[in-house]
């Protein structure tokens, strides 16, 4: 993320500093693979813990676990826990979950839509 130059106030520029490094902050937790996969995987619905490793192929799970937690604590998903014995745990994104799956989403359009074409270049680069 490029830093913005900015003349106003330096309130106004403190905010600007802030958002820079929360943006950088949200991006470097959320740009991993196994968080953009489990924001597909969850959608519209509502999972419970081994249904969503159930969705992901090679997901471990600590890393669905950590990536969750990453996720709650950002805000995108909502962990739920139903008192029974034992604990029944589900997962809903919320609506800035929602949101960034639309970007997510777009992303995996264009992989599905240029995957010829990244697979070829790669050919000719490793030959």
């Amino acid at each position: 993320m490029v830093t913005k130059q900015f003349k106003g106030t330096s309130k106004d520029e403190a905010d600007l500093t802030r958002a820079d490094s929360l943006a950088r902050e949200i991006f470097s937790d959320v740009a991993n693979k196994w968080a953009f996969l489990i924001i597909e995987a969850v959608g519209d619905r509502t999972l419970r813990f081994t249904a969503l490793r159930n969705e992901i192929e090679g997901i471990s799970h600590k890393m669905l676990t950590q990536n969750l937690r990453m996720l709650e604590r950002n805000g995108l998903i909502e962990r739920c826990v139903h008192p029974t014995v034992p604990p029944r745990v589900e997962y809903t994104l919320t609506e800035p979950g929602r949101a960034l799956r639309t970007t997510v989403s777009g992303m995996c359009d264009w992989t599905h839509q240029y995957l010829g074409h990244i697979e070829t270049a790669r050919r000719r680069f490793d030959d």
